[in-house]
């Protein structure tokens, strides 16, 4: 039963938003550092965010700089992923994912990750 589950995702329009969750379930994520990935057709898996354990270090992708911000609440053992001013490039599936072994500033890639959400589809069109 250890778990990841994205919700949150769905259709918008251009320049609105939307908050993403990844909920856990059998692991506490208290110990893992998080981050989000979001995968396009066509294209490779991209990590956009990632949050340390204490919250206090975060790293973003330049592609969502400045419009979207990472968030973990450890008693809800939740991470959010607040999306703001949508652009149809922002299309994809979004994951969330949790590494055991690696803070943030070591920006750890696809394989340094130990668990893994099923993703939410986002889809930014007029």
């Amino acid at each position: 039963q250890l778990q990841l589950v994205e919700s949150g995702g769905g259709l918008v329009q251009p320049g609105g938003s939307l908050r993403l969750s990844c909920a856990a379930s059998g692991i506490t994520l208290d110990y893992y550092a998080i981050g989000w990935f979001r995968q396009a057709p066509g294209k490779e898996r991209e990590e956009i965010s990632c949050i340390n354990i204490s919250g206090g270090s975060t790293n973003y992708a330049d592609s969502v700089k400045d419009r979207f911000t990472i968030s973990r609440d450890n008693a809800k053992n939740t991470v959010y992923l607040q999306m703001n001013s949508l652009k149809p490039e922002d299309t994809a599936v979004y994951y969330c994912a949790a590494t055991r072994d690696y803070y943030c500033s070591d920006y750890p890639g696809v394989y340094d990750y130990d668990y893994w959400g099923q993703g939410t589809q986002v889809t930014v069109s007029s």
